[in-house]
């Protein structure tokens, strides 16, 4: 669970991490980068959804939401019936915590802009 977010920083259970994580439950991959840093492409994201398995991804485009996920990326998450929410990143925790009870939820957050 998610017990903090601000610019940079994000609190999961007791540990903070100071670089973008994907996390799925009680695992945290941190320093997440991207192929382009301010967009979310597949192969970004491929491995993780090949892991895990999620019915849900929720995406932290960062404190100001400036992480564009890329049309083909949408298009992935939608052929494997996955469904996608992205918000700012703040928001996005709060969402990721709602579904973490009742969802196969993967969490994918850039902390920064």
């Amino acid at each position: 669970m998610i017990k903090h977010y601000s610019f940079g920083t994000i609190v999961i259970s007791s540990n903070r991490y100071s670089s973008d994580v994907i996390l799925f439950g009680d695992i945290v991959r941190d320093n997440w980068w991207r192929n382009t840093g301010h967009e979310l492409c597949v192969a970004d994201i491929q491995p993780a959804i090949e892991e895990f398995n999620p019915a849900v991804v929720v995406v932290g485009t960062g404190k100001f939401g400036l992480m564009k996920i890329l049309k083909e990326t949408e298009s992935f998450l939608k052929d494997h019936q996955i469904r996608l929410i992205a918000q700012k990143t703040k928001i996005a925790c709060k969402f990721y915590n709602e579904l973490l009870a009742t969802e196969k939820v993967l969490g994918l957050f850039h902390l920064t802009c």
